[in-house]
């Protein structure tokens, strides 16, 4: 009898290796203001991206995948769970603003951690860090964070790398802090600090070395480079600008590396470029012609080349889902004198270069290029590589993720994420049919057709057809005024729903 349990326990966990086995890995490399028309394969003639063009060749592309907003936080927040940031008043965060995931909702990292997955977070975080109830201890341990919501591992870029503190923090304490100069985030420094002092961009703008701000970054000035906020201290922690994708490469190679044959894992790589401060390793400078944007584009693609040949080197790459996309479209100045942008006429664009593509806008704005972001989904073991028209919102990875896990949704959970599984995997060419767009006001997609709410007092409604007017040029809000009407109804009952999206388009 004993032999009989102790072979019916070995079957079963046998059965249980072979099932783990089959799950796939996934990687989800997310760009940062990289816009629809900043790769190669979408487009872009001016900034050589060989990396992404080869991951492109072996994937499925997407013509029409969305961030759900048009700015970082709010996207990041809704593609880890499944929820739109306006429910919850998110919107881009001081750098000591508390964690705005909180405890009680689930997240990506849970649901793979459900299925038993080891789950890790690389790069830029800003989604906020403690409970705001407590001051964060910078010099004890930094927490809620990472940690709190279901990632095993973290090593983090804070907030974002314009803004303080300019340090890293790996799981819940800041790498390389020194006791004796310890780090403070905030207003000013607690009394009787004898520690570092950082010049202040508004009093000592000479010291804004590396390039000057235009606007905004002008509090701490850190590596020569004005920042937003305040920080003391902390010196022998300072990140070096120049090598923050560097260290998120060598990172992700060393966990990728120690990962268990056999024992799936779930890998969220979020760069820093091509937000500003652009400062591109020197090696990759000149490399586009387009000043540190485009340069800082090429080492993204470095970045995300050198991720793909570890999966290789590991035996990983057949049986991992690799997602490549952007947290919003792209920007210009946005706060740095660093040669970027040249006016036209029409718009700034990048020295014959458009982040954009073929659409109009870009981050901050509610138009295409806002959140029709690149998006590509590279499975060998599963997916044919090909070019699909479906439209994607990364708000649908959570659903879409339970069903190839099988694992159920609570009504209150994801409350705003679709199964659109079958278009990721290509057996599918439509995707979603409505799709909620964020910037400082909110659109509908409705299949080709667009509408955009009116925002503030004097703000006008706004509705094209996408499928004659890409550029969204042609407002035929009053030619049109019964479809617009109802468009408008839609958006107004998905947006003040309690229920969520998912919950209303079911019924």
């Amino acid at each position: 009898m004993k032999r009989i349990y102790q072979l019916a326990a070995a079957v079963v966990a046998s059965t249980a290796l072979a099932q783990a086995a089959e799950k796939p890995n996934v990687v989800i490399i997310y760009g940062d203001d990289i816009g629809w028309g900043d790769v190669g394969a979408y487009g872009a003639k001016l900034i050589p991206t060989p990396n992404l063009d080869k991951m492109a060749g072996q994937s499925l592309r997407f013509t029409d995948g969305h961030c759900s907003a048009a700015t970082c936080t709010p996207s990041r927040f809704s593609m880890l769970t499944g929820i739109h940031g306006f429910r919850h008043n998110v919107r881009i965060l001081a750098p000591n603003a508390p964690m705005k995931i909180q405890p009680d909702m689930l997240t990506l990292p849970q649901l793979f951690k459900k299925a038993g997955y080891k789950t890790a977070v690389i790069g830029k975080w800003h989604l906020g860090i403690g409970d705001g109830k407590n001051e964060v201890d910078w010099n004890g341990a930094v927490k809620p964070g990472p940690l709190e919501i279901g990632f095993d591992y973290s090593f983090l870029l804070p907030s974002t790398n314009d803004r303080v503190p300019c340090v890293y923090l790996e799981n819940h304490h800041v790498v390389g802090l020194d006791p004796a100069d310890p780090l403070y985030v905030g207003k000013r420094p607690p009394e009787g600090f004898t520690g570092t002092v950082y010049p202040d961009a508004r009093k000592s703008p000479e010291a804004m070395t590396y390039y000057k701000s235009t606007h905004g970054h002008n509090n701490s000035v850190i590596n020569g480079i004005g920042r937003i906020g305040k920080m003391w201290g902390g010196k022998s922690a300072l990140w070096d600008d120049e090598t923050i994708a560097d260290e998120f490469v060598k990172q992700a190679r060393k966990y990728i590396s120690a990962q268990k044959k056999g024992e799936p894992f779930f890998l969220y790589w979020a760069a820093a470029d091509i937000h500003v401060p652009r400062a591109p390793n020197p090696r990759f400078k000149g490399k586009s012609g387009l000043s540190y944007r485009g340069d800082a584009m090429v080492q993204f693609d470095w970045c995300a080349g050198e991720i793909m040949k570890v999966l290789e080197e590991q035996g990983l790459a057949e049986n991992t889902i690799v997602i490549f996309s952007s947290d919003n479209g792209p920007v210009y100045d946005d706060g740095y004198d660093d040669g970027t942008t040249v006016k036209t006429s029409s718009k700034e664009v990048d020295r014959g270069h458009d982040g954009s593509g073929p659409y109009r806008g870009g981050k901050y704005q509610i138009y295409e290029g806002g959140t029709r972001v690149p998006l590509m989904v590279r499975w060998p073991a599963k997916i044919k590589p090909g070019v699909s028209k479906a439209m994607i919102n990364q708000i649908d990875f959570m659903a879409s993720f339970a069903e190839l896990l099988d694992i159920e949704l609570a009504a209150d959970e994801a409350i705003d994420s679709r199964n659109v599984l079958p278009a990721l995997l290509g057996e599918d060419q439509v995707g979603t049919r409505l799709l909620i767009e964020e910037a400082r006001g909110k659109a509908l997609r409705d299949g080709d057709w667009k509408y955009i709410a009116p925002s503030g007092k004097k703000g006008k409604g706004e509705l094209y057809n996408l499928a004659t007017d890409v550029g969204e040029r042609r407002n035929l809000i009053g030619k049109e005024k019964e479809r617009a009407a109802e468009m408008s109804a839609t958006l107004q009952k998905l947006v003040q729903s309690k229920q969520g999206v998912r919950a209303e388009l079911a019924q």
